[in-house]
């Protein structure tokens, strides 16, 4: 037993730990062994892939999906920013709007016990698990604990949400090169902390610094830049605690490590909005618009990060100007655009176009982009109702997020990555505990 020496919910059926390593490219990795020598061991003596992520592929939308094994029409996530039905008012999605059950959630309801710590989208943390700290957007170690002796205990440790990405738009990168360290540092020590315990059946933590570091220097590891040596060194320390992670667990427990999307170089922000006004689809009512409010009635298409496009459709948006009878027509010819488009040096921006029916299916799909636009690598596609961008722009961030390229290790070599993506990790999870569930309740299926 570790620390704690307690008593777990079933002491019989096989347990799970789940690290997430938000944003790390399996290329990353494979073309590395040097630097990742205790997740290639982990590749040898279980399995490993590269795997696709969702659609669109942002981390609000995909740790949702990941942890519930359905796509964003079931989860009612479908980015950092959504919009209210019949409405223009938005929201940023926490963890109450995920309307789909969580896999911690599907432990505790039979019985066993769930310790989660850094999981995006989960502010509030929940009341009905072991143990939970909130990820992504919470304000505060105290508001993001679970009981007062996790937020205690965190306090102790210097423990921190977030690295601090502001720092990461300084020229001079050695603020933040020292602020993301610090925060590995006291995620990797609550890990271990928990993990000792010895007290859970599910123990599921995200390292989300990495997904920090790479929006700021993986260009500079891409192109061999300033700061490629400070990024391997960084990835030298995210592997070197993995490896003393897995080697803290118990026989019965099957390491899982995956992350949620790719990554790749951004050589520009690309601003939609700003392409759809100059391409009059876009209009505004006032002449200094700040949000999706101040659209006017006669705009036909608006967008949202990452590459999100909404019709203005009547009877669904309230001053809509695009007919229900020329829906199809208006969608088409907004995709067709979208594959035409060029950035500054006549390169295609636009990878593919996804249309909504394609994408996503479930009772909150009323919510859902009617085209989802897939970038091509080096265009990071931006939004904002502002009238100060250009469309195309150089920002502080030189890598940016991609749909393929996510990658996932599984500690059992009977597993199969292959054709994978962040849909199968619920499933996954849930067989290799032994739990029953109904398999016509996922949109993956279970690699084991």
């Amino acid at each position: 037993m570790g620390l704690f020496d307690k008593l777990r919910g079933d002491t019989d059926k096989p347990r799970v730990a789940f690290l997430g390593i938000d944003g790390v490219p399996d290329s990353l990795i494979q073309d590395n062994p040097d630097v990742f020598p205790n997740l290639h061991a982990l590749s040898e003596d279980g399995a490993s892939g590269e795997i696709e992520s969702i659609v669109p592929p942002e981390s609000s939308a995909c740790w949702p999906a990941l942890t519930t094994g359905v796509n964003p029409g079931e989860t009612g996530v479908y980015g950092f920013q959504d919009r209210e039905n019949g409405s223009y008012e938005t929201y940023v999605p926490m963890g109450r709007d995920v309307q789909a059950t969580r896999v911690w959630d599907r432990v505790t309801d039979a019985g066993r016990d769930a310790t989660v710590v850094n999981v995006p989208v989960t502010f509030p943390p929940q009341g009905n698990l072991q143990r939970m700290v909130s990820g992504f957007l919470s304000p505060g170690i105290e508001k993001a604990s679970s009981d007062q002796e996790v937020a205690e205990y965190l306090e102790s440790i210097d423990y921190r949400i977030d690295a601090n990405a502001k720092l990461g738009h300084q020229d001079d990168k050695s603020a933040f090169i020292e602020n993301a360290h610090e925060t590995l540092d006291a995620r990797y020590e609550a890990f271990s902390h928990y993990i000792a315990a010895d007290d859970w059946d599910l123990f599921f933590g995200v390292f989300m610094t990495t997904d920090r570091v790479n929006h700021f220097l993986y260009g500079d590891y891409a192109q061999d830049g300033e700061y490629k040596e400070e990024f391997l060194d960084f990835y030298e320390k995210v592997d070197e605690y993995i490896g003393r992670l897995r080697d803290q667990l118990p026989d019965d427990v099957t390491l899982i490590v995956a992350s949620d999307h790719g990554f790749q170089t951004e050589a520009y922000e690309v601003y939609l909005n700003t392409w759809l006004h100059a391409e009059g689809w876009l209009d505004f009512r006032t002449s200094d618009p700040e949000n999706l409010d101040d659209i006017s009635s006669e705009t036909k298409a608006y967008s949202f990060i990452p590459g999100r496009f909404y019709l203005n459709l009547d009877g669904r948006e309230p001053r809509g100007s695009v007919p229900q009878a020329d829906y199809d027509d208006v969608r088409n010819d907004l995709a067709a655009k979208l594959e035409s488009l060029t950035g500054p040096d006549g390169d295609p921006v636009i990878e593919r176009v996804v249309t909504k029916a394609d994408a996503f299916a479930g009772p909150h799909d009323d919510i859902a982009p009617d085209l989802v636009a897939i970038p091509r690598e080096g265009f990071d596609l931006k939004a904002g109702f502002s009238d100060d961008h250009d469309v195309f722009e150089h920002g502080p961030r030189n890598g940016m997020h991609s749909f393929d390229d996510a990658t996932l290790f599984v500690d059992d070599p009977a597993a199969s990555i292959a054709d994978t993506n962040l849909y199968d990790i619920t499933p996954t999870i849930l067989d290799l505990m032994e739990m029953d569930y109904d398999q016509r309740e996922f949109d993956g299926t279970s690699l084991v």
